[in-house]
Parts: C-alpha cells; structure tokens; sequence
C-alpha cells in the first residue's frame, strides 16, 4: 500500500524550491502548475497542491496554520544526526523549529512548520532501546 498526504500550498514554487532544499525529489509526472508529487520514499508521497486545487477534493476550509494544527507528519531518519542535518536543512530554507529537540534514548525528534505552517517531524527510533 502506498500513501499520499495531500497538503495545500500558498505558492507551489516556494514550496518546491523549500523541500527541494532540505533534499526531496518531485515526480514530474505529476507535477504541473497547480500541484507537485513530492517522493518521500518508494511508498510514501506528498502531493502539494495550491489552495484552490486542494479545495476541488473538500467541502471544509483550509486550516489556517497560523491559528490550528491540522496535522503532524512524521517521517523516520537514518540517525540523530541525520535528524539534525534534515532539521537544519529545512531550518536554512526558511523553517520555523519548533521547540527544543526530544531525546528519550530511544528516540529522538525534532519539529518544524514549513513555509505554510504544515508541522513536520523528523525521527529516528533505535528499536534495540525501546523500553519494554
């Protein structure tokens, strides 16, 4: 099974040149000026789709990211520092971190909203560690 999370953009360029930045690769295929498929990994994609775009497969508002959290995305890292060098990355293209990093031994997250305030996590689980 593979997964799409669909998020709703401002400005499709910003958003490609920021993501591209912190190191993801679009598929062209689908990708044209209303919408992009951001590669996450074999099975997993996001496509970002402007505002207007994403409101054709809604009969809600869009959540204004100021204000309310629609929802977390989490997505696995190879080692704390490869959560740190992803973290920084995003920080550099213009992220805004969110909170302080969580180490609980046997994982280790760090936060951030993107251009559009989407919040997104970076973890890695060193499943030898976890308690129980």
């Amino acid at each position: 099974m593979k997964t799409f999370i669909n998020l709703p953009v401002k400005d499709l360029g910003k958003t490609v040149e920021f993501f591209t930045s912190v190191g993801f690769a679009f598929d062209p295929r689908f990708t044209d000026g209303n919408a992009t498929c951001m590669i996450i990994s074999d099975d997993s994609y996001a496509m970002l789709l402007v505002e207007p775009m994403f409101q054709n497969f809604t009969q809600k508002d869009v959540v204004d990211t100021a204000r309310s959290r629609e929802v977390i995305i989490g997505l696995s890292a190879d080692s704390k520092q490869h959560v740190d060098d992803l973290t920084q990355k995003a920080i550099a293209a213009g992220a805004t971190e969110l909170g302080e990093p969580q180490d609980d031994g046997f994982m280790y997250m760090r936060g951030f909203s993107d251009l559009d305030g989407h919040q997104w996590s970076f973890i890695f689980m060193d499943m030898s560690a976890v308690p129980g």
